[in-house]
């Protein structure tokens, strides 16, 4: 039976880097469920990679044939921004284990979708200091530069993976990025552990 190990953390935890890190170990055989949104993709972004970035239309059509598993809208400054996980055939639990990435509300949807014993949560976190340093690095960055975007997401993350939240979900076990190249090794051991 195969398996979803599902990357997710507050902004700025690293878990983008983390999960690029553990998708290039041949030796965990992991796939990766590319999630989609509606938001413009960012400089460093690359369609069908990061996410697939689609237009209102194409959501609409998913959603006109039943294949949205989960959905989220997020109102920003620049307007609503939505991510979504599509059932579009991409995933064969009969035969291979997935590596996918997103927030709290998505992995319980997805757990809910597929089943507990399929979905195995990795929640990455970061002091929040270091998580908004960070944050700010990666704007200025950008070739527009959003930081009302980004305080918008630094904020609502404390809000989306509560204690109470993580707790309601069933998050139990923890990984501190305070040095990526240990997260990561403990992260690669607790995969194998549970496959």
């Amino acid at each position: 039976m195969g398996k979803i190990f599902y990357m997710m953390g507050k902004s700025s935890s690293g878990k983008d880097t983390i999960f690029k890190e553990i998708l290039k170990k041949k030796e965990l055989n992991l796939h990766q469920i590319v999630l989609y949104t509606t938001r413009p993709a960012r400089a460093n972004e690359t369609d069908g990679v990061q996410y697939h970035f689609v237009d209102e239309e194409r959501l609409s059509e998913f959603q006109d044939a039943g294949k949205v598993i989960e959905l989220r809208a997020y109102q920003v400054v620049g307007g609503v921004w939505k991510y979504f996980t599509v059932d579009d055939e991409q995933t064969d639990l009969d035969t291979k284990d997935y590596l996918a990435i997103g927030t709290l509300v998505s992995y319980e949807k997805l757990r809910d979708y597929y089943g507990a014993e399929r979905i195995v949560p990795i929640y990455v976190e970061v002091e929040d200091g270091m998580r908004l340093a960070r944050a700010l690095d990666r704007e200025r960055r950008q070739i527009k530069p959003n930081y009302d975007e980004m305080c918008r997401r630094f904020l609502a993350d404390s809000a989306d993976f509560s204690e109470e939240n993580l707790e309601k979900a069933g998050i139990k076990k923890r990984f501190q990025n305070e040095e990526l190249q240990k997260c990561v090794e403990k992260i690669t051991e607790f995969i194998f552990q549970s496959k």
